[in-house]
Protein backbone atom coordinates (compact mmCIF):
# COMPACT_ATOMS: atom_id res chain seq x y z
CA UNK A 1 0.00 0.00 0.00
CA UNK A 2 1.26 3.46 -0.91
CA UNK A 3 1.01 5.85 2.04
CA UNK A 4 0.94 9.63 2.12
CA UNK A 5 1.65 11.72 5.20
CA UNK A 6 0.60 15.35 5.43
CA UNK A 7 2.29 17.24 8.25
CA UNK A 8 5.92 16.50 9.04
CA UNK A 9 6.28 17.82 12.56
CA UNK A 10 7.92 15.80 15.30
CA UNK A 11 5.23 13.11 15.30
CA UNK A 12 4.73 13.06 11.53
CA UNK A 13 8.45 12.69 10.93
CA UNK A 14 8.68 9.78 13.39
CA UNK A 15 5.68 7.97 11.87
CA UNK A 16 7.13 8.45 8.38
CA UNK A 17 10.55 7.20 9.43
CA UNK A 18 9.07 4.09 11.04
CA UNK A 19 7.13 3.22 7.88
CA UNK A 20 10.12 3.95 5.66
CA UNK A 21 12.22 1.60 7.78
CA UNK A 22 9.61 -1.08 7.15
CA UNK A 23 9.92 -0.60 3.40
CA UNK A 24 6.72 1.29 2.61
CA UNK A 25 6.43 3.72 -0.30
CA UNK A 26 5.90 7.07 1.45
CA UNK A 27 5.07 10.46 -0.05
CA UNK A 28 4.88 13.52 2.17
CA UNK A 29 3.74 17.12 2.19
CA UNK A 30 4.61 19.81 4.68
CA UNK A 31 3.77 23.49 4.44
CA UNK A 32 7.41 24.30 5.24
CA UNK A 33 9.19 22.09 2.71
CA UNK A 34 12.56 22.19 4.48
CA UNK A 35 11.13 20.35 7.50
CA UNK A 36 10.52 17.33 5.28
CA UNK A 37 14.15 17.05 4.11
CA UNK A 38 14.99 14.58 6.88
CA UNK A 39 12.48 12.00 5.68
CA UNK A 40 13.33 12.72 2.05
CA UNK A 41 16.92 11.68 2.78
CA UNK A 42 15.55 8.42 4.22
CA UNK A 43 13.53 7.65 1.10
CA UNK A 44 10.27 9.61 1.19
CA UNK A 45 9.09 11.59 -1.83
CA UNK A 46 8.24 15.24 -1.13
CA UNK A 47 5.10 16.34 -2.94
CA UNK A 48 4.09 19.88 -3.86
CA UNK A 49 0.59 19.81 -2.33
CA UNK A 50 -1.91 17.70 -0.37
CA UNK A 51 -3.63 17.01 -3.71
CA UNK A 52 -0.39 15.54 -5.09
CA UNK A 53 0.00 13.32 -2.01
CA UNK A 54 -3.57 12.05 -2.45
CA UNK A 55 -2.96 11.28 -6.13
CA UNK A 56 -0.02 9.08 -5.17
CA UNK A 57 -1.43 7.14 -2.19
CA UNK A 58 -4.13 4.70 -1.14
CA UNK A 59 -3.98 5.92 2.47
CA UNK A 60 -3.30 9.54 3.44
CA UNK A 61 -2.49 10.23 7.09
CA UNK A 62 -3.00 13.81 8.27
CA UNK A 63 -0.93 14.95 11.27
CA UNK A 64 -1.39 18.70 11.66
CA UNK A 65 -1.94 21.23 14.43
CA UNK A 66 -5.71 21.69 14.63
CA UNK A 67 -9.06 21.46 12.84
CA UNK A 68 -8.36 24.63 10.84
CA UNK A 69 -5.19 23.05 9.45
CA UNK A 70 -7.05 19.77 8.75
CA UNK A 71 -9.64 21.69 6.75
CA UNK A 72 -6.97 23.62 4.87
CA UNK A 73 -5.09 20.54 3.65
CA UNK A 74 -8.33 18.68 3.00
CA UNK A 75 -10.59 21.23 1.32
CA UNK A 76 -8.38 24.24 0.51
CA UNK A 77 -6.64 25.07 -2.76
CA UNK A 78 -4.83 21.97 -4.06
CA UNK A 79 -6.34 20.09 -1.14
CA UNK A 80 -6.98 16.36 -0.81
CA UNK A 81 -10.50 16.48 -2.29
CA UNK A 82 -9.15 17.89 -5.56
CA UNK A 83 -7.47 14.54 -6.20
CA UNK A 84 -8.93 12.25 -8.85
CA UNK A 85 -7.92 9.18 -6.83
CA UNK A 86 -11.06 7.07 -6.35
CA UNK A 87 -9.47 4.52 -3.99
CA UNK A 88 -8.40 6.97 -1.31
CA UNK A 89 -8.85 6.60 2.44
CA UNK A 90 -7.98 9.54 4.71
CA UNK A 91 -6.92 8.92 8.32
CA UNK A 92 -6.63 11.98 10.56
CA UNK A 93 -4.16 11.64 13.43
CA UNK A 94 -4.60 15.27 14.53
CA UNK A 95 -6.15 16.04 17.91
CA UNK A 96 -9.42 17.89 17.27
CA UNK A 97 -12.85 17.94 18.86
CA UNK A 98 -15.35 15.24 18.00
CA UNK A 99 -17.99 17.55 16.49
CA UNK A 100 -15.54 19.06 14.02
CA UNK A 101 -14.17 15.60 13.23
CA UNK A 102 -17.68 14.45 12.29
CA UNK A 103 -18.23 17.55 10.15
CA UNK A 104 -14.97 16.96 8.30
CA UNK A 105 -15.84 13.29 7.79
CA UNK A 106 -19.22 14.28 6.33
CA UNK A 107 -17.55 16.69 3.92
CA UNK A 108 -15.18 13.97 2.76
CA UNK A 109 -18.13 11.60 2.39
CA UNK A 110 -19.86 14.11 0.09
CA UNK A 111 -16.74 13.87 -2.06
CA UNK A 112 -16.88 10.05 -1.96
CA UNK A 113 -13.79 9.74 0.25
CA UNK A 114 -13.81 7.60 3.40
CA UNK A 115 -12.28 9.21 6.49
CA UNK A 116 -11.07 7.66 9.74
CA UNK A 117 -9.92 9.43 12.86
CA UNK A 118 -6.80 7.84 14.36
CA UNK A 119 -5.46 9.94 17.27
CA UNK A 120 -2.59 8.33 19.15
CA UNK A 121 -0.95 8.32 22.55
CA UNK A 122 2.83 8.42 22.73
CA UNK A 123 5.42 10.82 21.41
CA UNK A 124 7.96 10.72 18.58
CA UNK A 125 10.30 8.57 20.67
CA UNK A 126 7.81 5.68 20.59
CA UNK A 127 6.32 6.47 17.16
CA UNK A 128 9.67 5.79 15.51
CA UNK A 129 9.53 2.20 16.77
CA UNK A 130 5.83 1.66 16.03
CA UNK A 131 4.78 1.48 19.67
CA UNK A 132 2.07 4.11 19.80
CA UNK A 133 -1.41 3.46 21.17
CA UNK A 134 -3.98 4.23 18.49
CA UNK A 135 -7.69 4.95 18.85
CA UNK A 136 -9.71 4.57 15.65
CA UNK A 137 -13.26 5.48 14.74
CA UNK A 138 -15.10 5.73 11.44
CA UNK A 139 -16.17 3.21 8.78
CA UNK A 140 -15.32 -0.34 9.84
CA UNK A 141 -14.59 -1.43 6.27
CA UNK A 142 -11.97 1.31 5.93
CA UNK A 143 -10.47 0.35 9.29
CA UNK A 144 -10.23 -3.31 8.26
CA UNK A 145 -8.54 -2.33 5.00
CA UNK A 146 -5.93 -0.18 6.78
CA UNK A 147 -5.43 -2.25 9.91
CA UNK A 148 -2.21 -3.85 8.67
CA UNK A 149 -0.68 -0.37 8.41
CA UNK A 150 -2.09 0.76 11.74
CA UNK A 151 -0.54 -2.29 13.39
CA UNK A 152 2.84 -1.12 12.12
CA UNK A 153 2.31 2.39 13.54
CA UNK A 154 0.96 1.28 16.93
CA UNK A 155 1.35 -1.84 19.05
CA UNK A 156 -2.15 -1.34 20.47
CA UNK A 157 -5.03 -0.37 18.19
CA UNK A 158 -8.55 0.19 19.53
CA UNK A 159 -11.47 0.38 17.09
CA UNK A 160 -14.08 2.46 18.88
CA UNK A 161 -16.98 2.74 16.45
CA UNK A 162 -18.56 5.84 14.97
CA UNK A 163 -16.86 9.11 14.04
CA UNK A 164 -16.05 11.37 16.98
CA UNK A 165 -15.50 8.60 19.52
CA UNK A 166 -11.72 8.35 19.14
CA UNK A 167 -11.20 12.09 19.42
CA UNK A 168 -13.38 12.25 22.54
CA UNK A 169 -11.19 9.58 24.15
CA UNK A 170 -8.04 11.35 22.98
CA UNK A 171 -9.09 14.60 24.66
CA UNK A 172 -9.87 12.71 27.87
CA UNK A 173 -6.42 11.10 27.69
CA UNK A 174 -4.67 14.44 27.21
CA UNK A 175 -6.66 15.76 30.16
CA UNK A 176 -4.93 13.06 32.24
CA UNK A 177 -1.52 14.14 30.93
CA UNK A 178 -2.28 17.75 31.84
CA UNK A 179 -3.28 16.93 35.39
CA UNK A 180 -0.43 14.48 36.00
CA UNK A 181 2.18 17.03 34.91
CA UNK A 182 0.67 19.64 37.25
CA UNK A 183 0.29 17.17 40.12
CA UNK A 184 3.91 16.04 39.89
CA UNK A 185 5.10 19.64 39.55
CA UNK A 186 3.27 20.69 42.70
CA UNK A 187 4.29 17.57 44.63
CA UNK A 188 7.96 18.03 43.75
CA UNK A 189 7.79 21.73 44.62
CA UNK A 190 6.10 20.96 47.95
CA UNK A 191 8.77 18.52 49.11
CA UNK A 192 11.65 20.67 47.83
CA UNK A 193 10.32 23.64 49.80
CA UNK A 194 10.13 21.30 52.79
CA UNK A 195 13.88 20.61 52.25
CA UNK A 196 13.23 17.00 51.31
CA UNK A 197 14.91 15.27 48.36
CA UNK A 198 12.12 14.96 45.74
CA UNK A 199 13.58 11.64 44.61
CA UNK A 200 12.43 10.22 47.95
CA UNK A 201 8.92 11.46 47.16
CA UNK A 202 9.05 9.70 43.77
CA UNK A 203 10.43 6.51 45.31
CA UNK A 204 7.49 6.35 47.72
CA UNK A 205 4.97 7.36 45.05
CA UNK A 206 6.22 4.72 42.64
CA UNK A 207 5.88 1.99 45.27
CA UNK A 208 2.11 2.56 45.35
CA UNK A 209 -0.70 2.07 42.84
CA UNK A 210 -0.75 5.86 42.37
CA UNK A 211 2.36 5.55 40.21
CA UNK A 212 2.16 6.33 36.49
CA UNK A 213 4.47 6.12 33.52
CA UNK A 214 5.07 9.83 33.99
CA UNK A 215 6.04 9.46 37.66
CA UNK A 216 8.36 6.57 36.82
CA UNK A 217 10.10 8.26 33.92
CA UNK A 218 9.50 11.93 33.15
CA UNK A 219 9.29 13.00 36.80
CA UNK A 220 12.98 12.28 37.38
CA UNK A 221 13.82 14.33 34.31
CA UNK A 222 11.68 17.15 35.72
CA UNK A 223 13.78 17.11 38.90
CA UNK A 224 17.00 17.18 36.88
CA UNK A 225 15.83 19.92 34.52
CA UNK A 226 15.85 17.59 31.49
CA UNK A 227 13.07 18.73 29.18
CA UNK A 228 13.59 17.15 25.75
CA UNK A 229 10.53 18.35 23.86
CA UNK A 230 8.46 15.35 22.79
CA UNK A 231 5.18 17.29 23.17
CA UNK A 232 5.43 21.05 23.56
CA UNK A 233 3.57 23.09 26.11
CA UNK A 234 2.01 25.15 23.31
CA UNK A 235 0.60 22.02 21.68
CA UNK A 236 -0.80 20.74 24.97
CA UNK A 237 -2.34 24.16 25.65
CA UNK A 238 -4.02 23.97 22.23
CA UNK A 239 -5.52 20.62 23.26
CA UNK A 240 -6.58 21.98 26.65
CA UNK A 241 -8.46 24.79 24.92
CA UNK A 242 -10.14 22.17 22.72
CA UNK A 243 -11.18 20.34 25.91
CA UNK A 244 -12.69 23.47 27.48
CA UNK A 245 -14.48 24.39 24.24
CA UNK A 246 -15.84 20.85 23.98
CA UNK A 247 -17.08 21.05 27.57
CA UNK A 248 -18.99 24.23 26.68
CA UNK A 249 -20.50 22.54 23.62
CA UNK A 250 -21.61 19.61 25.80
CA UNK A 251 -22.98 21.89 28.51
CA UNK A 252 -20.77 20.41 31.22
CA UNK A 253 -18.38 21.92 33.78
CA UNK A 254 -14.79 20.70 34.03
CA UNK A 255 -13.39 23.07 36.67
CA UNK A 256 -9.94 21.53 36.95
CA UNK A 257 -9.11 21.65 33.25
CA UNK A 258 -10.40 25.22 33.12
CA UNK A 259 -7.93 26.16 35.86
CA UNK A 260 -5.19 24.22 34.08
CA UNK A 261 -5.85 26.22 30.91
CA UNK A 262 -5.17 29.41 32.85
CA UNK A 263 -1.95 28.00 34.35
CA UNK A 264 -0.57 26.81 31.02
CA UNK A 265 -1.51 30.09 29.37
CA UNK A 266 0.46 31.97 32.03
CA UNK A 267 3.45 29.64 31.56
CA UNK A 268 3.41 30.19 27.80
CA UNK A 269 3.32 33.95 28.39
CA UNK A 270 6.51 33.44 30.39
CA UNK A 271 8.19 32.07 27.25
CA UNK A 272 7.87 28.32 27.95
CA UNK A 273 5.59 27.42 25.03
CA UNK A 274 8.15 25.72 22.77
CA UNK A 275 9.50 23.53 25.56
CA UNK A 276 8.24 20.15 26.71
CA UNK A 277 4.95 20.27 28.60
CA UNK A 278 6.63 18.86 31.73
CA UNK A 279 8.49 22.14 32.08
CA UNK A 280 5.31 23.45 33.66
CA UNK A 281 7.24 22.67 36.86
CA UNK A 282 9.45 25.68 36.12
CA UNK A 283 6.40 27.94 36.14
CA UNK A 284 5.17 26.43 39.43
CA UNK A 285 8.62 27.03 40.93
CA UNK A 286 8.74 30.56 39.58
CA UNK A 287 5.50 31.65 41.20
CA UNK A 288 6.82 30.28 44.50
CA UNK A 289 10.10 32.21 44.44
Amino acid sequence: MKIGIIGIGMLGEAVAENLLNLGYDISVYNRTKEKARGVEIKGATIMSSPKAVAENAELVIIIVKDAVAVREVSFGKNGIIESTNKKLIVADMSTIDSVESKNIANEFQRNKIQKLEIPVMGGPNVAITGKLVMMVSGPKTSFDYCKEIFDKIANKVFFLGEQGTANSIKLAMNLQITMLALSLSEGITLVEKSKVDPKIFLKVLNSTYFKTGMSENKAFKMINGDYDATFTMANLKKDITTMTNTAKELGIKLPMISKAEEIYENAINEGLGNLDYTRIIEYIKKINN
